[in-house]
């Protein structure tokens, strides 16, 4: 369920973008340098994607555009104009969770749960891209998420459980 947009006084060389969020158009009236990762929170309610260190270290704010990872702190959202965002909110399927979602639960890969959404994010972007195939190559893959609770060896175990379980 989305959260209540904040209201936002647009200003006068406000641009008018549509954003293709989780399979639903949204228009956006935004101040041209608007990050996505601020559309997605303050003007869609879309609260999942974190903000970490809002300077493309953390990986807290990973999304996918047209099904590729992107750190939307980094990214301004017109720049995302007419294509495929994917949240957090947007991989479960009803009530049917995401395989690594799911993976995160069975192997307790999250602790304090501040970077999970961005580690699961890039975990199905991991799985897609053929990088699952070891221990080692996940890491390398998943190096630009980081965790300050330390879970690293859960989130690995569950990206390998979600990988066999798609069968990638």
């Amino acid at each position: 369920m989305d959260a209540e947009p904040t209201t936002i006084e647009a200003p006068e060389d406000a641009a008018e973008a549509t954003l293709r969020v989780n399979g639903r158009s949204r228009q956006l009236r935004i101040d041209p340098r608007v990050t996505l990762l601020d559309a997605l929170r303050d003007h869609l309610g879309l609260t999942g994607t974190k903000k970490g260190c809002d300077r493309g270290e953390c990986g807290a704010c990973t999304v996918h555009v047209d099904g590729r990872r992107v750190l939307s702190c980094l990214t301004l959202a017109v720049m995302a104009e007419g294509r495929e965002i994917t949240t957090i909110e947007g991989l479960a399927e009803s009530d049917r969770l995401h395989p690594v979602q799911a993976a995160f639960i069975e192997h307790d890969a999250f602790q304090c749960g501040f970077c999970t959404p961005g580690q699961i994010m890039s975990a199905v972007a991991c799985i897609r891209e053929g990088h699952a195939g070891s221990n080692d190559e996940i890491r390398e893959s998943m190096s630009g998420n980081l965790c300050r609770c330390a879970a690293y060896p859960q989130i690995v175990a569950a990206v390998r459980a979600a990988a066999a379980a798609t069968g990638s």
